[in-house]
């Protein structure tokens, strides 16, 4: 069998390849940046919803939290919600007053609630609450009832 030579299939070049012009360089560089601001701007636009469904998921958290705590360390446990803040507290006896656990800050939500639910050991509630979270994506609304159920509902949203 002969050995047949790859010079013949693939003759060289006039010009040895060095590597990229300027130009090829900066042309790739504008269509990256091109897609990568395209993409950037599709997260960005995305973010206030994610914003808000976070903090609907963690002020439900924080109650279901404060209601299984209360039952299993048999004593009270309230939530307390601010402007940009969702804190645990427990009621302690000896003392006569509440000492805060932990606190959870949120970001890019505005929390409001006629009330800061107390759970008791019974893993029933007091102090019947109703929290609004909302930013420009829309509005969730969270109700507590006396039994310790906990309902999130969407009430509203932007386009």
């Amino acid at each position: 069998m002969k050995h047949r030579s790859l010079k013949k299939h693939f003759p060289p070049s006039k010009q040895n390849f060095r590597g990229f012009s300027l130009f090829e360089v900066m042309i790739s560089l504008f269509i990256f940046g091109m897609i990568f601001a395209i993409g950037s701007n599709s997260l960005f636009k995305h973010s206030p919803k994610h914003h808000l469904e976070r903090a609907a998921w963690e002020i439900r958290s924080q109650l279901n939290q404060a209601r299984y705590r209360a039952i299993f360390d048999e004593t009270k446990f309230r939530v307390v919600i601010g402007k940009d803040f969702c804190a645990l507290e427990k009621y302690d006896v000896s003392q006569g007053k509440w000492g805060r656990i932990e606190t959870g800050f949120l970001e890019g939500v505005n929390l409001t609630a006629n009330n800061s639910p107390i759970f008791h050991p019974t893993g029933t509630v007091s102090n019947l609450a109703s929290i609004y979270i909302s930013n420009l994506m829309g509005t969730y609304k969270i109700t507590l009832a006396i039994s310790g159920r906990i309902k999130t509902l969407k009430i509203g949203s932007s386009p």
